[in-house]
């Protein structure tokens, strides 16, 4: 079934979904990262970016935060840039991990693989990765001029959360020497755990992560730039992957709910992808016991069950002026 709505009603929506959950009680900030233990809980914000480019926003939409583990998806999409879809398939993989996200038994449990790059080990293995091989500076360049791409606009590096991350990532340590040991690294480890944590540090928006969500949801044409940032093929490769394990534990929980590939960070963003319809993203710092955020699962669910665009669903909405 067709369904068309205008956007002064997907405005609305945004309006009541951000009116509805603003008070919602529950979870609490990442506390084992110093820095994100100290941003106000109160922050919440929705934005949905259209192919056409127009933003819808409501709340904290302006608001620098930590990308987190949302930056995987970007990273994600630039090796596969870089390598192709079936080169990352091979050297990373695409399964996912039923387990945390930063599990060092996933490494084991999957004879030695990444499993995907949505996971920290996967990440970790992707940034290792980056052309050129070998420079660091350079590499990072590439991470950052894609991220920008993608957003259409520059994000910054939070000098305080990358130092409260360097100082806090003992685990992520070990898992960088782990998948060196299985030879799942391609470049040397502690550069790649480093490039890792500074891309984790990213400073971003809700509204950037929605212009980001809706170039994959556009098929790699940046709506607001006009840029065609990736090939359209690796559009449905990059959103089968988000799908897999944007939540990582709760991800099948998530989906079956709510119907949308989205992925989480441990800042509060979350970040949705509506294949041809739209991208969407929330922001506000209380998690899940997983690391979601429980406000941005709330707006972004609230929205998606109110315009019913469940990609595994067959019907489809349609959004004009």
């Amino acid at each position: 079934m067709k369904k068309t709505i205008t956007s002064n009603d997907l405005k609305n929506l945004v309006n009541e979904a951000h009116a509805q959950v603003k008070d919602l009680k529950g979870g609490k900030n990442a506390n084992y990262i110093p820095f994100l233990d100290k941003i106000d809980s109160n922050l919440f914000g929705i934005s949905v970016c259209l192919p056409s480019g127009e933003v819808i926003e409501a709340g904290d939409t302006n608001y620098v935060f930590g990308i987190e583990s949302v930056s995987k998806v970007y990273t994600a999409i630039l090796v596969l840039r870089q390598y192709g879809a079936q080169a990352v398939l091979d050297k990373i993989g695409a399964d996912a991990t039923g387990l945390p996200f930063n599990s060092i038994m996933a490494i084991l449990l999957e004879n030695d693989h990444p499993s995907t790059p949505l996971v920290n080990a996967g990440a970790i293995s992707a940034d290792s990765m980056v052309k050129p091989v070998g420079n660091s500076e350079a590499k990072w360049k590439a991470i950052t001029d894609n991220m920008r791409e993608l957003s259409g606009s520059d994000l910054k590096l939070l000098d305080e959360l990358y130092k409260s991350e360097s100082e806090t990532n003992f685990n992520n340590r070990s898992i960088a020497w782990l998948l060196k040991n299985f030879n799942r690294i391609y470049d040397d480890p502690n550069m790649s755990l480093d490039l890792y944590t500074r891309q984790c540090s990213m400073g971003v928006t809700a509204k950037q992560l929605s212009i980001a969500a809706c170039t994959i949801a556009n098929n790699g044409l940046n709506p607001v730039t006009k840029q065609q940032v990736f090939d359209p093929s690796l559009s449905p490769k990059i959103t089968s992957l988000i799908a897999t394990v944007g939540f990582y534990e709760h991800t099948g929980d998530w989906l079956y709910t709510s119907g949308v590939p989205a992925k989480s960070g441990v800042g509060g963003g979350v970040l949705g992808v509506v294949p041809g319809l739209f991208g969407i993203a929330a922001f506000a710092p209380p998690l899940d016991e997983a690391g979601n955020s429980v406000k941005a699962q709330a707006a972004i669910k609230y929205i998606a069950q109110k315009l019913n665009v469940n990609v595994f669903g067959g019907d489809h909405v349609e959004v004009i002026n």
